[in-house]
């Protein structure tokens, strides 16, 4: 992130905030936030989930598959470039944080890191 794209501090509303690792921190108050928190338009302490190039995702949107999956008990798996539409984003077990379902497999939970919006 470019310091013109860093957000002011939510505290103190302070306009020059930098990163320090994964948080933010203001020099003129000492607040620290998260950094995936400050992106533009979204609230601090928001879930946000992003796909695996950074796209943020919602649910309802359509996803593709970045790479092969193995399925248990299932001899082929899912396909790196499987469609997968209608997405609910949930709060799931491991990082899984999509719930849907895919032809051929039925309903399953996906990790983010590994689809694509669009």
């Amino acid at each position: 992130m470019n310091d013109d794209a860093l957000p002011p501090c939510p505290e103190c509303s302070g306009a020059y905030a930098y990163e320090m690792g994964a948080l933010l921190v203001c020099p003129e108050c000492g607040h620290e936030w998260p950094l995936a928190a400050a992106g533009p338009g979204e609230a601090p302490g928001e879930r946000v989930i992003k796909d695996s190039v950074g796209n943020v995702l919602a649910d309802g949107d359509s996803v593709t598959v970045v790479k092969g999956l193995k399925v248990k008990g299932h001899p082929t798996g899912i396909k790196a470039g499987t469609k997968v539409r209608n997405i609910r984003l949930v709060d799931g077990v491991d990082g899984h944080d999509i719930d849907c379902k895919i032809d051929g497999f039925g309903s399953m939970q996906l990790k983010s890191s590994v689809v694509r919006k669009g």
